[in-house]
This record gives C-alpha cells, sequence and structure tokens, in this order.
C-alpha cells in the first residue's frame, strides 16, 4: 500500500509544487497517473522513491518511509525514469552488478521481456540508440520483481511497434502482488493497461478510481478534458 498524507514539496522554498496533498493506492495493479505539465508527477515518483523528501507530511510505503531507505523496502521498488543513461558495458555485466539489489531478480522474465521487445541478450548497453535503451532498462525493470515499479513517461522515444511491445512486456511481468505506477502524457499508449486512473491538479487529486470495464473502450484523453475541465459529472 502507497500512502501519502498531507505532503509538502517545493525545489523552491518559497513556493511549494505540492502542499498538504494526500494520495492513497491501496490495491496492486497498474495505475496511470496523469496531470497537466509542472503538476508534480515526476516528483511524486522521486519521492517515493526517497530521492527526495518530503518538507511535511508523511509518505509510507507498506508502513515504510522511503526516505529512510531501508533496503527491505528499496529491494521492492525500482523507478524508470524518463531520461537516463546506460554505462558503455554488456548488458550481461550489467545485470551482474544490479541482480543482487534485487532478490527475485529473474533472468528468465529479463530474457522474455527482450524477446517481446525483439532485442539480443549480447549487446552492448553504450552502442544503443535510446529507443534501445528504453527497451532494454524497462526489461530490467520487470524482471527485478518488485512489488512496485514506478515508470516516467515510458513510452517516450519509442515508436509505434515497440508501444505494442511494450504493453505486451508490461503485461506478461504483472503478478497479482505488483504495482505499477506509469506517469505519462502518452495516454493512448497505455489506456488499455491501466486498472486505475489517478488525475491530479493544482496540489489536488481530481480522480483516484478504478477503470470500470464498459461496452465501450473508456477515452482516456476524454476523461483526461472532462475531469481537468471541471466537466466531469
Amino acid at each position: 500500500m502507497i500512502s501519502i498524507q498531507d505532503i509538502r514539496f517545493g525545489y523552491d522554498k518559497h513556493q511549494a509544487l505540492l502542499d498538504e496533498f494526500s494520495l492513497e493506492f491501496a490495491q496492486s495493479g497498474i495505475y496511470g497517473l496523469l496531470g497537466k505539465n509542472g503538476t508534480g508527477k515526476s516528483t511524486l515518483l522521486y519521492l517515493l522513491m526517497g530521492l527526495l523528501r518530503p518538507q511535511k507530511g508523511s509518505i509510507e510505503v507498506d508502513g515504510l518511509s522511503p526516505q529512510n531507505r531501508q533496503p527491505e523496502l528499496m529491494q521492492e521498488m525500482f523507478l524508470v525514469p524518463e531520461e537516463y543513461d546506460l554505462p558503455h558495458i554488456s548488458l550481461s555485466k550489467y545485470v551482474r552488478a544490479v541482480k543482487p539489489f534485487y532478490p527475485r531478480f529473474s533472468e528468465e522474465i529479463l530474457c522474455k521481456c527482450l524477446d517481446n521487445f525483439e532485442m539480443p541478450t549480447d549487446l552492448n548497453l553504450g552502442e544503443l540508440s535510446m529507443g534501445q535503451k528504453k527497451k532494454v532498462y524497462m526489461s530490467i525493470a520487470l524482471a527485478s520483481n518488485t512489488r512496485y515499479l514506478f515508470m516516467d513517461e515510458p513510452t517516450n522515444g519509442l515508436d509505434i511497434l515497440s508501444k505494442s511491445q511494450f504493453r505486451k512486456a508490461v503485461i506478461d511481468g504483472m503478478t497479482d502482488e505488483r504495482t505499477v505506477v506509469v506517469s505519462t502524457h502518452q495516454v493512448h499508449d497505455v489506456e488499455r493497461l491501466l486498472d486505475h486512473i489517478c488525475i491530479i491538479e493544482r496540489n489536488k487529486v481530481l480522480l483516484n478510481e478504478p477503470l470500470v470495464e464498459e461496452e465501450k473502450a473508456i477515452d482516456l484523453e476524454e476523461l483526461f478534458i472532462q475531469t481537468v475541465d471541471g466537466r466531469r459529472i
């Protein structure tokens, strides 16, 4: 369970990006975190990972505070940021370095995810394009087998086929105990993946509800516009 209670955080001490902000993700599943630019979506993911600390309030993941960086919690969390680089080493060497931090790391899942992305296993990370790096790093994230996986704009830089491969890789990597939080503006890339939708705006949670299957597919872009504009009934 993720519990965010009355937090305040700002990069400028005179202006808060989030103030008296509260949010809960009580169940496992795939959550979509949506909001306009500058509403703090990426910041929330960094706060959940303990890479940033709230200036007020509390954040708990399974009853533990991420800012304390306790190993028993860190081994259950993985962040895929929007932008990153990878070292100029082989994938196998990188996996050997990462694997000890995640007790349930599965090379079988890694190979399956890479296969979904049509990527080989014998590759050098420094020779990859940005799109290829995303595929490899997301495969490593899914193979980590953590209970919590946070992804920030995971489909940016992926072509149409790769986005379809991404959805398949995430679905194949899901378990009943896993919680995935996807922060994105590319709603059509993920709308068929999501179990739950959360829309934030100006320190407020406008919507935090499970997605209910209807006869026709839910248009998340229209839902977002209606919610932010206050036109949703």
